[in-house]
């Protein structure tokens, strides 16, 4: 899901990066109000998990990978806010150090993950998570938007290449969406088994405190 550099016209990264740089500003802020001395650790040891699964990339067509998000999983943890900032930082640092995905085309990667990925999820989830009520809901709630913030992520992806004319749609779309529809289902697998360890074990540490 990472998109390199040169995949996108200026009138899709400049956007992007614009919306991306204004939205960490409001979640840096929002984080920085709600955090408390255990989310400090906590969110190095988001980072670090969510930075080794991303390191995990599957080929997609038109030069685009994927990879497991962790998105929804460090917004259930953290918040959205928080969660966001965590996926933004982990794609700054692969952006930089490792190279997998371009600098100009980060701005794009952080609003699909960070903003689309992890904080669409979030809403997802918490209105599930409402709805249903007690652990049930918050294991059912992570699960669906788990795999939908993936699927979500990468429509944007598609969309992006689209507009930027590197890939048609109809190629980009289901391309993208295709296989990370399978991907979502792992991700939810592995946030439900991850937080149903965490509701045996710590369950003070699920976030839930009113967006």
């Amino acid at each position: 899901m990472h998109i390199p550099d040169g995949f996108l016209a200026a009138n899709t990264w400049v956007p992007a990066w614009v919306i991306s740089v204004g939205g960490l500003g409001y979640c840096i802020k929002r984080a920085s109000e709600a955090l408390k001395d255990k989310m400090v650790p906590l969110m190095g040891v988001m980072a670090a998990f969510i930075f080794a699964a991303q390191m995990l990339n599957f080929p997609v067509a038109a030069g685009t990978s994927g990879h497991l998000l962790g998105g929804v999983l460090a917004a259930v943890l953290l918040g959205p806010y928080a969660g966001a900032v965590v996926i933004a930082v982990v794609l700054a640092v692969q952006c930089l150090v490792f190279q997998d995905g371009g600098l100009t085309a980060l701005g794009a990667n952080i609003l699909n993950m960070s903003f689309i990925g992890t904080m669409g999820g979030y809403i997802i989830y918490s209105l599930i998570r409402k709805a249903i009520g007690d652990n049930k809901g918050i294991l059912m709630g992570a699960a669906i938007a788990a795999w939908v913030s993936v699927v979500l992520a990468s429509s944007a992806c598609a969309i992006e290449l689209a507009v930027s004319g590197t890939s048609p749609l109809k190629i980009a779309l289901p391309a993208m969406v295709l296989v990370h529809m399978l991907i979502g289902i792992g991700e939810a697998i592995i946030s439900v088994l991850i937080l149903s360890f965490v509701l045996k074990t710590r369950p003070d540490l699920i976030y839930n405190k009113e967006v």
